[in-house]
């Protein structure tokens, strides 16, 4: 049975010891229906996890919602998670596929760029990028990988976890020439690096810090080349980067029962809570309280 985490003061984190007291490495692989079977009465609602978490389902209908967007479960679909992001599942009938979960340091001392999974966009935290619908012919092939996965951690033979990280390179590789977009038509490296500097910047900075003059000032450019190199990249603006991230959080905040409207305002360094409530309300369509309601009753 799996364990909150009686340390956090938001959301439900799960973390991996929780889920799998054997997992060796900072690695768990299992068949998803048998983690199913064990896991799914309480993972049923949002919660977290401080792990990366990834599930290709082979078979199997219903939904699934990472940071608050839903995605319809698919044969062949496969989604990416990193450590923090939000996720819940409703499920229909039989489902079946394969899950990994592993630690952030589980390639670091493979790897020689600790940094390397930053290439992949399907763990960027991004939900819109975090799915990939995998073709028929792309489907076998990745479904391979994983057995071997399973086989290489039953087994456990000398050099089995290292196998384990290159089968699972394999799979990120794979998986990103089908979804990752074409790499030809890819920003030039300097303007991907500082977008995901800023990115980075939001979600250290982003209780206060709101203004994009604040995080240009940080980054050493001016504001309008900040909001040009958003527009530029994403279609839309440095603010509405930063209004995004303390509308994620501010839900993310909501899903837990025991803090008040006025606690999730606290939270976020707004000094007012009725201001707070029109913010939410004008961005998300609905009232904390109704968007809380609308969540815990799932």
């Amino acid at each position: 049975m799996i364990k909150k985490n009686p340390d956090t003061a938001t959301i439900p984190v799960y973390d991996l010891r929780h889920i799998d007291a054997e997992a060796q490495h900072g690695l768990m692989v299992a068949r998803f229906r048998d983690y199913l079977d064990q896991h799914y009465p309480h993972l049923r609602r949002p919660h977290r996890h401080s792990f990366y978490h990834l599930v290709l389902f082979t078979k199997g209908s219903g939904t699934h919602t990472i940071d608050f967007e839903t995605f319809d479960v698919r044969a062949g679909q496969a989604y990416f998670m990193s450590p923090g992001q939000v996720h819940s599942w409703q499920f229909e009938g039989d489902v079946e596929g394969y899950v990994v979960h592993f630690q952030p340091s589980f390639f670091t001392a493979f790897l020689h760029n600790d940094r390397y999974l930053e290439r992949f966009a399907f763990f960027s935290g991004r939900p819109e990028r975090s799915v990939c619908q995998l073709p028929g012919s792309e489907l076998g092939r990745v479904a391979g990988l994983f057995e071997d996965l399973l086989e290489e951690v039953r087994l456990g033979k000398t050099g089995a976890i290292d196998l384990v990280r290159l089968r699972l390179l394999e799979f990120f590789i794979r998986t990103d020439r089908v979804c990752g977009g074409d790499k030809d038509d890819a920003p030039a490296p300097q303007k991907s690096l500082l977008l995901r500097h800023f990115r980075q910047l939001i979600d250290e900075h982003f209780r206060e810090l709101r203004l994009p003059r604040e995080y240009a000032a940080l980054l050493y450019v001016t504001p309008n080349h900040l909001n040009a190199l958003c527009r530029d990249l994403l279609g839309t603006t440095a603010g509405d980067l930063i209004r995004d991230r303390v509308l994620l959080e501010a839900k993310r905040l909501l899903t837990h029962a025991d803090l008040t409207v006025a606690a999730v305002a606290d939270n976020l360094h707004f000094d007012d809570p009725s201001y707070f409530n029109r913010f939410f309300r004008k961005y998300v369509g609905s009232t904390p309280d109704e968007f809380r309601k609308q969540h815990l009753h799932l």
